[in-house]
């Protein structure tokens, strides 16, 4: 169990918890000389089961809040101390907010300092803090009055920590491991050592892990949790890490760094929470307030980006975006505190609901029903509904770090699919795929009514067309899917239905029928697109179109810009080329020249379309026919 201290300044934490253990956390000697916890303070004791059970002191001073709520992630149990002389005091309130917006459920309360006060003024302390615990999810928190220098009343409280440290639930270990780093120093002879608590999954020595957000890979040296030595830590404990990496030093870490499996490195700057503005605020919290957001052991400024409006009352609830100055490191559930931006009052709080938030679309109604689902408790209870507003589907990846949960540890709802694309696995619901794969369909067929002289789009013409929102390897999964099922044809890059003939004007059969003898005739070298449009005094833009459309039909090859050779022209020079191959064993271009007797320029680039089209594979100077390609396939003319 993980017990942390609140309370205001001079109220006796550390003092209590010297009474509870026999150890001073303040091991700083300003901190002694003051008589003032200025930073975190950490205690091993054991309290009387053979278990040791960690304790975390924390500064009492307003300065030094932002050093408590560094200390303040990751306990399983708040001891709020309250001297019996002061009462409730500003900070007793802060701290306490603090821990309720933490989502710390259960609480003692100690208190303190009954030596120096009449009995009536016990009763009355313990009035004002029955009051203040009222309103919150810690009301009911059993209290005892103790003095800790002579010792009255903290046998009764070691028992109740006792009794609370068996109700101590694990927690989950089928995560990947997070820690954030609270402290870390150099050890003679061992190097950089790090702690914190730690958050999800388990820690072997060995291990290796990565530092967010620098991505920088560090190996697991050694390991310390429960104030002993061991070679696995898990959920739960406070853990010393002894890290080594290349080029490691002590000034490459911070506080407010996270350790991390490196399946979750994907630190980020955009965080959707569900927020909520304490009720003692004076006013309302206007859209795009600056603040200081607390983050496991990180302190961030950034902005609040209101989703449900432009100002949140107090006491209420809704939907922010956190745009923040620095990346950060967060999972779905992850509690944070907001404070304003000088860093001096306490605002609220929220839950984290997804730390990949999108900067376009996000006050949309469908964001807003994803962000409704993310508020229940896991990825099982949020799955469905992410999937029926997904339109582009859910990645697989994304989701096992935004709920860190592993892939291997969950299933698909039904009616979900999972699609492979080119960059990854995508899940869909399955009459979302349904639906795309209709949409695709009903768009070819759209084009063809509306370009019926056309053959087809191509791959991003068609998708642009059909299916402009949904991302590209989605869209090629989905098209390859039809080619293989035979619902969508391709002729070349041309994509078409089965059914799909392209049929030319009357104009256009008309004026093909005009030029076809003339490209015939010109044998391997027929006239250019401007040569046959003087000819036929036609305009050039018109006869360039009607090649092309014969090109996209198959009737024509265009060589090079302009230039168009009918495919049984195409034909024969293959056979052409088949038999200088058979003759020589390949084809030089001062051969294939000779027999075309066209000159050196169109013979070459002639063998430039071969090579393109994938019929000739060229190797130095000379070139042989590949037996797979489709030309080389093609029945003899």
């Amino acid at each position: 169990m993980i017990v942390g201290t609140a309370g205001h300044i001079d109220h006796g934490k550390t003092a209590l918890l010297k009474a509870l253990t026999g150890l001073d956390g303040d091991r700083r000697p300003a901190e002694r000389e003051r008589g003032i916890t200025i930073d975190l303070g950490y205690l091993h004791a054991d309290l009387g089961d053979g278990q040791p059970n960690a304790f975390i002191d924390v500064p009492g001073h307003e300065r030094f809040v932002h050093n408590m709520l560094a200390g303040a992630c990751g306990i399983d149990l708040l001891l709020l101390v309250v001297a019996a002389d002061d009462g409730v005091m500003p900070q007793t309130r802060e701290h306490l907010a603090i821990a309720e917006l933490l989502g710390i459920r259960r609480a003692l309360v100690a208190l303190t300092k009954i030596d120096r006060v009449a009995p009536e003024r016990v009763e009355q302390a313990r009035a004002e803090v029955v009051a203040l615990l009222a309103p919150g999810a810690l009301a009911g928190a059993e209290l005892f009055p103790v003095d800790s220098v002579s010792g009255k009343g903290v046998d009764a409280l070691r028992s109740a920590l006792l009794a609370e440290a068996t109700l101590t639930a694990g927690r989950r270990a089928d995560g990947h491991f997070r820690l954030p780093i609270d402290r870390a120093f150099s050890v003679s002879g061992a190097g950089v050592v790090v702690t914190g608590t730690a958050f999800a999954g388990q820690v072997n020595v060995g291990d290796e892990l990565v530092l967010s957000p620098s991505g920088r890979t560090v190996r697991v040296r050694g390991l310390h949790a429960r104030n002993q030595q061991v070679d696995q830590a898990c959920a739960g404990q406070r853990v010393a890490l002894n890290i080594a990496g290349e080029r490691l030093a002590l000034e490459h870490l911070h506080r407010g760094d996270w350790l991390l499996a490196p399946p979750l490195l994907a630190p980020s700057t955009r965080l959707d929470i569900d927020l909520r503005l304490l009720p003692g605020e004076p006013h309302d919290l206007a859209h795009w307030t600056p603040v200081h957001i607390h983050l496991g052991a990180q302190d961030v400024t950034g902005r609040v980006a209101l989703l449900e409006g432009n100002s949140l009352a107090p006491g209420r609830r809704t939907f922010a975006q956190l745009l923040l100055n620095a990346p950060a490191h967060a999972v779905h559930g992850d509690r944070l505190v907001l404070r304003d931006q000088s860093a001096q009052r306490t605002l609220g709080g929220g839950r984290v609901l997804d730390p990949f938030a999108p900067a376009r679309n996000r006050r949309t109604p469908e964001r807003l029903a994803e962000l409704e689902a993310l508020r229940g408790e896991g990825l099982e209870a949020a799955l469905p509904a992410l999937l029926s507003t997904a339109h582009n589907g859910l990645d697989p990846q994304r989701l096992e770090r935004q709920f860190n949960r592993p892939r291997t540890g969950w299933a698909l709802p039904e009616g979900a699919v999972e699609i492979p694309t080119r960059l990854g696995p995508r899940l869909f619901a399955q009459q979302r795929w349904q639906a795309l794969a209709q949409q695709l369909v009903e768009g070819l067929a759209r084009f063809h009514a509306e370009l019926h002289d056309e053959l087809g789009p191509d791959r991003d013409r068609l998708r642009r067309y059909a299916l402009s929102e949904l991302e590209r390897p989605i869209f090629i999964a989905l098209l390859e899917h039809h080619l293989a099922s035979g619902a969508v044809q391709a002729s070349g890059p041309w994509l078409h239905l089965p059914n799909h003939r392209v049929q030319l004007s009357p104009e256009d059969e008309a004026l093909r029928q005009r030029i076809w003898p003339l490209l015939e005739a010109g044998g391997f070298d027929p006239p250019w697109v401007r040569e046959l449009a003087r000819e036929l005094t036609v305009e050039e833009g018109a006869m360039r179109l009607l090649e092309r459309k014969l090109a996209r039909l198959g009737q024509l090859h265009q060589v090079v810009k302009d230039l168009f050779y009918p495919d049984a022209t195409i034909r024969q020079l293959a056979t052409l080329a088949r038999q200088l191959q058979d003759e020589h064993g390949s084809m030089k271009a001062a051969h294939w020249r000779d027999r075309l007797a066209i000159g050196r320029k169109r013979s070459i680039q002639l063998l430039e379309y071969f090579d393109r089209i994938g019929f000739t594979r060229r190797i130095g100077d000379q070139r042989k026919i590949r037996e797979d390609s489709a030309l080389a396939q093609a029945p003899t003319p």
